[in-house]
């Protein structure tokens, strides 16, 4: 009995207005199938009526007693009738004449692969069936057939999506390492560039100025009896002081070279790309003044007052004869001398003299 399914046909028809949706684990019973097996003892005749009414159709496969046999693509079996004598032949004896003629390697699919698969087992077919219809079994004894075209379409849609897909992810993997590489560069209390970060930007910043002969400036801050402010309000309020001065002192900064860090526990460092050793102390004497400023309380300094900074300054043209360790030991000199000078202060440290300069 030939067997045709008026369903399908109307999906295929209506697939022309609306591109079906593919994702990377749709599977070939979410094609557009044609329903078109019949007995193998039916008329070639009756065969090539069922094509004429119906162009879509890719092929037939042919049952023997209900049992899967085999298929011939419409190409082949108009092809076979074509030949001479074809109709005398084909036309009107059981179609299993012709298939013995007509038949090639048939690829059968079941209805559960993915799409992504099956194009895979299509294109290693050889090529003289590369474009035969596929086989797919949805049950026992219920056979489709799909359009290589169709099921190749279907597969580069999946494939852009992929693609997209992977695409999307890498961009996401990028945003995530840019803010891991972030997170791994700041401190984590105070939001400021980390020591890590300090020591990279430092040794870059050196070697860019030594190639362009500029001056690399250097400040670094220690908020004046920082011990005693957490032994007399505790450690939780101390770190509300660091989080207040960082802040303070990154805002401070403004140029985008610039770079403010915790250089440690309670001290803190600037480093200022093209900046001299005036421009440096200007910078320095406007950090000083914006944290005073913030007036915060210290009951524990002598005499008691409010939270205030000790700053050392050191300013050099980078050369292969010096060293950053040599820019942060006149820095740190100068702060050293900057609070036994009774701290709250700024001194300036040069090659030829130290100058306190007290803002």
């Amino acid at each position: 009995m030939l067997s045709l399914s008026t369903p399908d046909l109307s999906r295929a028809s209506f697939s022309r207005f609306r591109t079906p949706t593919f994702h990377l684990e749709s599977t070939v019973r979410e094609l557009s199938l044609y329903q078109f097996q019949v007995e193998s003892h039916r008329l070639g005749k009756e065969i090539a009526e069922a094509f004429d009414r119906n162009p879509l159709l890719p092929g037939v496969v042919l049952l023997d007693n209900g049992q899967f046999e085999g298929m011939i693509s419409r190409r082949r079996f108009f092809e076979h009738l074509s030949r001479p004598y074809g109709l005398e032949l084909f036309f009107k004896r059981p179609v299993k004449s012709l298939y013995r003629f007509a038949h090639s390697d048939v690829l059968c699919l079941p209805s559960s692969m993915t799409i992504v698969m099956a194009a895979q087992a299509v294109l290693h077919r050889s090529p003289h069936v590369l474009y035969e219809p596929l086989v797919v079994e949805m049950a026992a004894n219920d056979y489709r057939l799909i359009d290589v075209h169709q099921l190749l379409l279907a597969h580069a849609q999946i494939h852009q999506l992929a693609t997209e897909l992977l695409n999307n992810l890498y961009q996401q993997l990028e945003t995530a390492n840019r803010e891991l590489q972030r997170q791994a560069s700041l401190d984590g209390l105070t939001q400021l560039a980390n020591r890590r970060k300090f020591d990279e930007y430092l040794q870059q910043e050196w070697w860019r100025m030594t190639r362009e002969r500029q001056p690399l400036a250097l400040i670094l801050c220690d908020i004046d009896w920082f011990k005693s402010y957490n032994d007399t309000y505790g450690h939780q309020a101390g770190d509300c002081c660091l989080q207040t001065v960082a802040q303070t002192l990154r805002h401070g900064v403004r140029r985008s070279t610039d770079l403010m860090a915790r250089y440690g526990g309670e001290e803190f460092a600037a480093i200022l790309p093209n900046t001299d050793l005036d421009g440096a102390f200007a910078v320095a004497q406007q950090l000083r003044s914006r944290v005073k400023a913030l007036d915060i309380t210290h009951g524990g300094c002598v005499p008691p007052g409010v939270v205030t900074l000790s700053v050392g300054v050191a300013s050099q043209v980078p050369s292969s004869a010096s060293s950053p360790q040599d820019l942060i030991a006149a820095a740190d000199g100068a702060l050293y001398r900057a609070k036994e000078r009774g701290r709250d202060r700024v001194v300036v440290c040069d090659e030829c003299d130290d100058l306190a300069r007290d803002a």
